[in-house]
Formats: C-alpha cells, sequence, structure tokens
C-alpha cells in the first residue's frame, strides 16, 4: 500500500474512532468557543458539530456553572497540566438525560472528566481537550448503597414498635448529653414514665391491645417533643425523654401536658375502649452525678415513686427520695 493512502487509511480510521467511542470530546479555545465536537457528544446533546461550531460553551450549555468550570480550565490553560473533575464533586459539567435501562431512576448522566492542554508547536496553549465519561452506573450504585446503610443504620436505632428511638440509641445521646454538661455545666432534665396497670390491659385486650396502647403513647408523645429533645423507649411499657437546656420547672410543665394529653385521650381495640394514664418521674442533672447511669436511677427513683403514690402523676428527684427509697 502506498505511503499516501496509508495515510489516508489513518486519518479516516482516527476520525471513525473519534466519533465513534463512547466518551466525548470537545475542543475548546481560549475564548471557550467549540472547536471539536465528536458522536457522543452529538448522540447525547442532539446538537450537530456544525450547530456548535465556533460558539461559546456557556450560550450552548447555561446548565454549566461557569465559575467552578472556569477555574478548572483555567489552571489547565496556564500551568499546561490536565485536571480532573469527578461526579462526587460535581456531578456532570454537560447536563444530559440518562438512557442506560440498568440506572433508570437516574434523572441525568452522572460524568468524570479530564481536562487536557493542547499545545501549539511554540508550547503555548491555546486549546483545551475535555473527555467526558459516562459514569452514571457507578454513581447509581455507590448512591444506593449509601441509601441502603443510611437506612440500616436507621433501623439498627429505632423501636420496631413505636419508631421512636430504641434504648441503646437514646441512651448513648443520653450520654453525651451528660458528657456535655459535665464539661460545660448548664441544665438539662431526664423524664422517664411508663403506662400504668399495663399488665391489665395486655390481660384484657391481649399483647395486640398492649402494643396498640404503647403505638398510642409514643405518638402522643412524639407530638409533644420539642426538635432538641430525644425519646426512647427504655423497654416494655417504660418510656425516657432527654429535655436539653430544661429546668425543673420547665421539664415539670412537659411532664404534666403529655400526661394530660395521654391521660385525656382514648382508644378504641376491637370496639372496647382502653383508657390510659402514666406515671411520670423527673431529675435534672446535677453535678454530683459522676455517670449517667446514675441520673437514670435518680429519675427512676423519682418515676417509682410517682407509681407507689397514686400513679397518674409527676414527680421530681430530690435527694430525699433516694434516702426514702432505702
Amino acid at each position: 500500500m502506498p505511503s499516501a493512502d496509508f495515510d489516508m487509511n489513518e486519518i479516516h480510521w482516527l476520525m471513525d474512532m473519534f466519533n465513534t467511542v463512547d466518551v466525548g470530546l470537545v475542543v475548546l479555545d481560549r475564548e471557550y468557543r467549540v472547536c471539536v465536537w465528536n458522536g457522543f457528544m452529538e448522540n447525547h446533546s442532539g446538537l450537530l458539530p456544525s450547530a456548535v461550531k465556533d460558539k461559546d460553551i456557556f450560550d450552548l450549555f447555561p446548565s454549566i456553572d461557569e465559575k467552578w468550570f472556569r477555574g478548572k480550565t483555567e489552571s489547565v490553560f496556564v500551568l499546561k497540566n490536565r485536571s480532573f473533575t469527578i461526579w462526587e464533586q460535581q456531578p456532570y459539567i454537560f447536563r444530559f438525560k440518562n438512557y442506560r435501562p440498568i440506572t433508570g431512576k437516574a434523572e441525568h448522566m452522572f460524568q468524570n472528566s479530564t481536562i487536557i492542554p493542547l499545545t501549539t508547536t511554540t508550547g503555548e496553549v491555546g486549546h483545551v481537550c475535555i473527555i467526558i465519561y459516562d459514569v452514571t452506573d457507578e454513581a447509581m450504585n455507590k448512591i444506593e448503597l449509601e441509601v441502603a446503610n443510611k437506612q440500616l443504620e436507621q433501623l439498627s436505632r429505632t423501636d420496631s414498635l413505636t419508631k421512636l428511638s430504641n434504648r441503646g440509641f437514646w441512651e448513648e445521646n443520653l450520654r453525651k448529653e451528660f458528657k456535655r454538661l459535665k464539661r460545660n455545666q448548664g441544665c438539662s432534665a431526664l423524664l422517664m414514665f411508663d403506662i400504668d396497670h399495663f399488665k391489665r390491659i395486655n390481660d384484657e385486650h391481649g399483647h395486640s391491645g398492649g402494643d396498640m396502647a404503647i403505638r398510642h403513647v409514643a405518638d402522643l408523645l412524639r407530638k409533644t417533643l420539642r426538635e432538641t429533645d430525644t425519646a426512647g423507649r427504655y423497654g416494655g411499657e417504660e418510656f425516657a425523654v432527654t429535655l436539653i437546656d430544661t429546668d425543673t420547672e420547665g421539664a415539670t410543665i412537659f411532664a404534666e401536658r403529655l400526661r394530660t394529653l395521654i391521660e385525656k385521650s382514648v382508644i378504641f381495640y376491637d370496639e372496647e375502649k382502653i383508657s390510659i394514664t402514666v406515671s411520670v418521674g423527673i431529675a435534672c442533672f446535677d453535678d454530683s452525678f459522676e455517670k449517667h447511669e446514675q441520673w437514670i436511677e435518680a429519675t427512676d427513683i423519682a418515676l417509682y415513686y410517682s407509681k407507689e403514690h397514686g400513679r397518674n402523676c409527676v414527680t421530681s428527684y430530690t435527694p430525699e427520695l433516694k434516702k426514702a427509697a432505702k
């Protein structure tokens, strides 16, 4: 084959590969005008090379984050070093629709890119080549894995019956609050309560009726909470609430409001009415507590006092209660 024919074939092969390769190839000049636009870009944008030739890339694609994109490309022009982008930093440069069947949930194509300096014979960088890689499958797999992990994390710290925090997660938050107060002082309150005569509810309405009562109380508790408070199911029919930056007076107001709300509420199970009351114990943080378990113990003493003195009431912890409990 003559040399001239071989050269022409090589050019033809290169052009064929340029237009069929499964990556986007775009060449921009120093004014960010399009000089080269391959088949991948044409297919995904719907714009022919002739339609974009010598056009400003930001006019063609207003969705490009111009400040960010210029920051990436200017370093290539000036420093003559290639630059890279990944979808975690910026989901895409060119907003293209996603046509992949496997990752059909994605609204757009996720892209990684490489920006390469193109030098002249004098060594100046007058153009840059942007290589666009479709990484939608990889991105969606990672996103779905992260979502699944978050859901598992949420399940691991949530009580399945009440959807409140389980004991482990709630107590860990209490421990953190205890350490915070030890460092910085301040005042937070711990509130514990349980459903009065719960065994009778189970005996009369079965465990399903008991579960309904627990869910009902949890729903009312959730409606009463502030955003800063943490509530959990401590065990069985017993609940616990950490009231952040709340003194004894504020905790008592909260507890009475919750107690009254539960007392006035009514639930029906198998067409039978179930009335519920709760007994509540409160203890504010005390610097004499050496560990958070002592805070729980103090609150539990107050709760026990409420149950021993008529139920359906609120008791605040005092050192005298501890002496009486002994």
